[in-house]
């Protein structure tokens, strides 16, 4: 069983999100975000690799844990002990490139928030690995989105998919493609409905990309 919570929090006439989810007996971690209009402000986290293998004592061990570190963040959130910085001027979030579309306005219905939350270690030599968070106008999660990322100037097109879960997380994982085109770029898309959410970054030959072979 995974657990999380979602709060929204009124400081000094700004909706922030806050949402702690356990990323499951895989990764062992407790994720603790505050957004900002889809953007990411502050995340902490903590493991739990001490409570596996689970079993039902230790289930409820790790629900206290995910309770107690949602309830700190929302409380120095409140109380002003958490400071953050909120950017005068709202931009998609970076790949260590710059996002060549725009982004759209988040009071739009139609509109989902696509965050790559790993967006600085996303890639480990070859390997791709994508940790995705889906979200409505309102920084609820989204269930069921359909997630498809795609690299393009590969030299074979291909995509890969996921799709949420509860939380509204997902994961995509591959081997990067070899590369044959001048723009470089990760395309993810996300779609529940009519709903839909986007976002590309253009890539650098080095040292995220690799050389065509």
């Amino acid at each position: 069983m995974l657990f999380g919570h979602n709060t929204n929090v009124s400081v000094g006439g700004r909706t922030f999100h806050v949402q702690t989810e356990d990323l499951g007996a895989s990764h062992a971690l407790i994720d603790t975000a505050v957004y900002f209009r889809g953007r990411v402000l502050h995340r902490r986290t903590s493991h739990y690799s001490d409570l596996l293998p689970l079993d039902p004592d230790r289930e409820q061990a790790l629900k206290l844990r995910v309770d107690e570190q949602h309830r700190k963040v929302v409380e120095e959130l409140r109380s002003g002990r958490l400071k953050l910085t909120v950017p005068e001027n709202e931009k998609p979030p970076a790949l260590k490139a710059a996002p060549s579309a725009a982004p759209i306005a988040a009071a739009a219905p139609n509109v989902l928030h696509l965050d790559l939350l790993n967006a600085r270690t996303w890639l480990t030599g070859k390997r791709a690995l994508l940790q995705i968070a889906v979200r409505d106008p309102n920084q609820q999660a989204v269930e069921g989105a359909k997630v498809i990322a795609r690299v393009e100037g590969a030299a074979q097109p291909a995509e890969y998919y996921t799709e949420t879960g509860p939380m509204g997380s997902g994961q995509i994982e591959f081997d990067m493609p070899r590369l044959a085109g001048q723009d470089i770029a990760l395309v993810i898309e996300c779609f529940k409905g009519t709903a839909r959410g986007h976002l590309r970054f253009h890539l650098r030959a080095k040292p995220h990309v690799p050389r065509p072979s």
